[in-house]
């Protein structure tokens, strides 16, 4: 079974906006680019989805946009090529490599996970709270900025039950922002 890997920035008072934290540099594109790429697929809600394609995907010229620097393009030409799965109940379709998701979220996402392959990638705010209260979350990877931003919105707000989570790896980045990858803890006897 493939794992189900949320990923997000979230800045040191919890704050998920994706203005709030530090602008991204070479390096964090790296490494997005490179968490893009462990994924077979990418899971979005609507918001998600419709705010990363406006951002990231290739203009019908087949020329990246001026405001893009050459050290972005690795990260569009990844998440551009990505299949993409879109979690909404008001789309009537999607593009952009993508499928529409409908019908009970835990059952699909289950038959996502048992497909084979390295794993999905889910980003957003809304639809991974919904897949953490339901259990389905493999792995969590919170790329947290050195800011307090003081409003916006938080990190799973709302969750019903407490996650106790274990760290498994951490990444510190040049610019002070640290990338903490944890997996749910296992229930020891």
């Amino acid at each position: 079974m493939r794992p189900l890997r949320y990923s997000i920035n979230v800045t040191l008072d919890g704050c998920c906006h994706h203005e709030a934290g530090i602008a991204p540099d070479e390096e964090s594109m790296r490494y997005w680019t490179a968490e893009m790429a462990r994924a077979d697929a990418l899971l979005f809600g609507r918001v998600t989805y419709e705010m990363m394609e406006s951002a990231w995907r290739q203009p019908a010229t087949g020329t990246w946009p001026d405001w893009m620097g050459e050290w972005q393009i690795p990260f569009a030409e990844t998440i551009d090529q990505a299949k993409k799965y879109v979690v909404s109940s008001t789309l009537n379709g999607a593009d952009w490599n993508a499928e529409l998701v409908r019908g009970d979220l835990g059952q699909a996402v289950q038959r996502l996970k048992q497909e084979p392959g390295e794993g999905l990638f889910v980003g957003g705010v809304t639809l991974p709270l919904a897949l953490a209260d339901l259990g389905l979350i493999d792995e969590y990877v919170f790329v947290v900025q050195p800011v307090l931003a003081g409003h916006g919105p938080t990190l799973l707000t709302g969750l019903r039950e407490r996650i106790q989570l274990e760290l498994v790896d951490r990444h510190e980045f040049r610019s002070g922002v640290v990338a903490l990858r944890y997996q749910p803890a296992r229930a020891t006897a």
